[in-house]
């Protein structure tokens, strides 16, 4: 190894970081296409049982960020990505049986096949019995899937944060962040390309089966190539030390709370202003994410009929999340104005998220726009989502600017419970204002049924941010410049 010249390990450790983001998004990913034109017309949902699924798994996500936290400071990172990961891809492997399991509870028709589940329910639906226990049914068993996900998938953000919080120095962290949380949008740009074919050509269970595996994949390169800094052989004493800038200097001058000398209970945190901050960024901007993440390929369904498997729905669903690239020049931001406009991280950082606070903004126009084109909301809503995940990136890093290493993964794990209880209202109240809507054929600005109820979301979704901005802004007040 040449001393002379820093090593760069700390980038394949964000690589690393990136995939596993990537997977898991590819795991959220696999319900949200299939359910409106495979999984629907086989078990009987409406929108009601897609929004319980959806805002149950969010609730129970949102616990488990919690535990999640406090779990990966006290195993350390590698034991508690390792963990991690491994729960979520077995969570994700066990939505392929739920089938299986729907016919052998409701019709006591036991098949050690796919195909055979498929038929039994199928000659059920057409003889008109048993449908509502099959929707139940298989809207618990889903449930159950999705809450083994939800529990993993919780452990990924905590673990990448505090894995970035120890490879990188203040000043990059927000640019790395980013970095590795755009692999929520290349999952998110791969799966209609992917999960829609294979569930067309080999079924819906076999697109839960083989996303779910790639998890098992990513485990055993991590366990083998991750090291910590301290311990780390692939690095050397210069990429060391640049990691640890930070401590040769005063760096704890935006940091008010101090590294405790001794554990503090958990709840101590309530009472600092900027435990509250924190949730604040989160709150109602997860609310947002989520929903299009979850309800993206039904909105194109609902308002312009395209399924997820023709060419058109596919084209709009990747156009949305390749638009949303964007946030990572957009997280960027905050170390330009640090290095060129001479702010400090945390200056840089919160008027950074001002700007990405503005963009949401045009989800005002865009049902408007839509009923010319579906173009144009699509590419308003990727814009959406490259604001928030520019947005999303500062958030994660507010918790390493605002407190110490020691409590990083245990306060982002508060956070994500937050935002996990914001994106649970959200998404088990957008079920049932669909629902109600197209019963009800409601009005709203001059829209009816389903679009008025989509008019609103968007109404909502616009307006986050900017309230959200204000929240962190007034908690944060005492920070000096």
């Amino acid at each position: 190894m040449n001393n002379n010249k820093m090593t760069n390990y700390r980038w394949y450790v964000c690589a690393m970081l990136f995939f596993a983001t990537t997977v898991n998004y590819l795991d959220r990913q696999v319900l949200s296409l299939t359910w409106k034109d495979f999984i629907s017309p086989e078990f009987g949902w409406t929108d009601v049982h897609y929004g319980t699924i959806t805002g149950c798994f969010s609730f129970v996500y949102s616990i488990a960020m919690f535990f999640a936290g406090r779990t990966v400071d006290y195993l350390g990172i590698k034991k508690g990505y390792s963990w991690a990961i491994a729960l979520w891809s077995l969570g994700a492997c066990l939505h392929a049986f739920c089938g299986i399991a729907t016919a052998g509870i409701v019709l006591d028709s036991w098949s050690m096949t796919f195909s055979g589940a498929r038929e039994h329910i199928e000659i059920a639906r057409n003889a008109g019995t048993a449908m509502m226990g099959i929707s139940t049914v298989s809207m618990w068993l889903f449930l159950i899937a999705r809450c083994i996900l939800a529990s993993g998938e919780a452990g990924n953000f905590p673990c990448a944060n505090k894995t970035i919080s120890a490879y990188f120095p203040q000043k990059d962290r927000a640019f790395a962040t980013s970095l590795f949380n755009s692999g929520s949008q290349i999952g998110a740009m791969l799966a209609p390309f992917t999960i829609p074919v294979i569930a067309r050509y080999w079924g819906w269970e076999m697109s839960f089966l083989i996303i779910g595996l790639l998890g098992f994949v990513w485990l055993g390169i991590w366990l083998k190539t991750y090291d910590a800094p301290d311990n780390n052989k692939r690095m050397n004493k210069l990429e060391l030390d640049y990691i640890r800038q930070d401590e040769n200097k005063a760096e704890n001058e935006t940091k008010p709370t101090e590294e405790p000398k001794e554990k503090v209970n958990i709840f101590k945190y309530f009472t600092y202003r900027h435990t509250w901050a924190i949730f604040a960024s989160r709150f109602l901007p997860e609310g947002v994410w989520w929903f299009f993440l979850f309800w993206a390929p039904a909105y194109v369904k609902d308002i312009y009929g395209y399924s997820s498997d023709s060419f058109m729905g596919m084209m709009l669903i990747f156009t949305l999340y390749l638009i949303t690239m964007l946030s990572i020049i957009g997280g960027y931001l905050p170390t330009f104005l640090v290095n060129k406009k001479g702010l400090s991280p945390f200056g840089g950082r919160i008027s950074s998220m001002f700007v990405y606070s503005l963009f949401p903004l045009l989800g005002i126009v865009a049902p408007f726009l839509g009923v010319h084109s579906c173009w144009y909301p699509i590419i308003i809503i990727g814009i959406i989502g490259a604001a928030h995940q520019s947005w999303s990136a500062n958030a994660y890093s507010l918790v390493s600017d605002l407190f110490p290493k020691s409590v990083v993964a245990t306060l982002t794990g508060l956070a994500g419970m937050v935002g996990g209880l914001g994106s649970f209202l959200f998404n088990q109240g957008s079920g049932i204002l669909f629902t109600y809507s197209r019963e009800s054929n409601m009005s709203f600005l001059g829209f009816e049924g389903i679009q008025a109820g989509y008019m609103i979301v968007f109404l909502v979704a616009s307006i986050a941010y900017i309230l959200s901005w204000f929240a962190v802004k007034s908690l944060t007040s005492d920070i000096k410049k």
